[in-house]
């Protein structure tokens, strides 16, 4: 199975399901990094890569108001139809739309987007270079790239604590490999650089910001047993050895938690760039 095929498998089987049933809760932890991401995306037509649920779809669309409208492209069936069902809620729907494909290869009409935006949704391409070329003939001439990804593991400690505290437990959980596509796969800036240069993108910033994320303590039990690398892993395992990983996994976060609440600083790149017109 090449990487394309795997991450469709994943995110149409139980990480796909988690996202799309635990999508209010991810709203808001990454409510902060929503509002970095939107709040200076220009009018016009936004293509949201990597959309998941719809939250940004729907924030950029609610931003710009009748000056803009916005199309979702993701790999996950679940989660565009979760991004769909909001944007019916949302009233929106007639200023959206939402893509189930992989945007390393879509056909997408060239000249089409104003701007091209994503948050936490490029980081999983079999080959970077072309996605991002792709993706820059489907804008306009000077069109806008806008993305956040994570930086460094190293600087990201809450996104270990789980995989770390429940590796003896769990002896089979793949250990994370950070230039493979995956959650850092973008975290050198050196590298998105060198990406977005070979992609024809110019004008390049990686900027480095650090966004406070809040999640309810009556949560993380959830939010660590259906995400990340424990999550899946769990996926398939006895209910006595989920009720153990637990016991060792839950106090590990004690340093996170401030009260009723879970915190953690979100390490990240805002990267923007310009498509030229090679």
């Amino acid at each position: 199975m090449n990487d394309t095929d795997s991450q469709a498998v994943r995110w149409n089987g139980p990480a796909g399901n988690a996202w799309a049933d635990s999508q209010a809760l991810i709203d808001e932890l990454f409510r902060p990094i929503e509002r970095l991401l939107v709040e200076h995306v220009p009018p016009g037509h936004v293509l949201d890569v990597g959309c998941g649920t719809g939250s940004t779809t729907v924030a950029a669309v609610q931003r710009l108001g009748t000056a803009g409208r916005a199309t979702g492209i993701d790999i996950s069936a679940p989660m565009l139809a979760a991004a769909r069902a909001r944007a019916d809620r949302a009233g929106v729907a007639g200023q959206t739309g939402f893509v189930e494909a992989d945007a390393q290869d879509h056909a997408f009409d060239a000249g089409t987007f104003d701007t091209v935006m994503s948050r936490f949704g490029v980081m999983f391409f079999a080959d970077f270079v072309r996605a991002f070329t792709n993706l820059r003939r489907s804008g306009t001439p000077g069109a806008g790239l806008r993305m956040i990804v994570w930086r460094d593991i190293a600087d990201n400690p809450y996104m270990e604590v789980a995989e770390t505290a429940a590796r003896p437990l769990l002896q089979d959980m793949p250990v994370r490999d950070p230039h493979a596509p995956g959650q850092f796969a973008l975290s050198d800036p050196e590298v998105v650089d060198r990406i977005l240069r070979d992609s024809g993108w110019t004008g390049i910033g990686v900027d480095p910001v650090d966004l406070v994320c809040t999640l309810p303590e009556s949560e993380l039990v959830g939010y660590f047993t259906r995400f990340g690398p424990v999550g899946l892993a769990l996926t398939d395992t006895d209910a006595e050895t989920r009720a153990r990983v637990i016991d060792v996994v839950r106090p590990a976060f004690d340093p996170f938690v401030d009260g009723a609440d879970v915190r953690f600083t979100a390490a990240c790149w805002l990267v923007t760039a310009r498509a030229s017109d090679r």
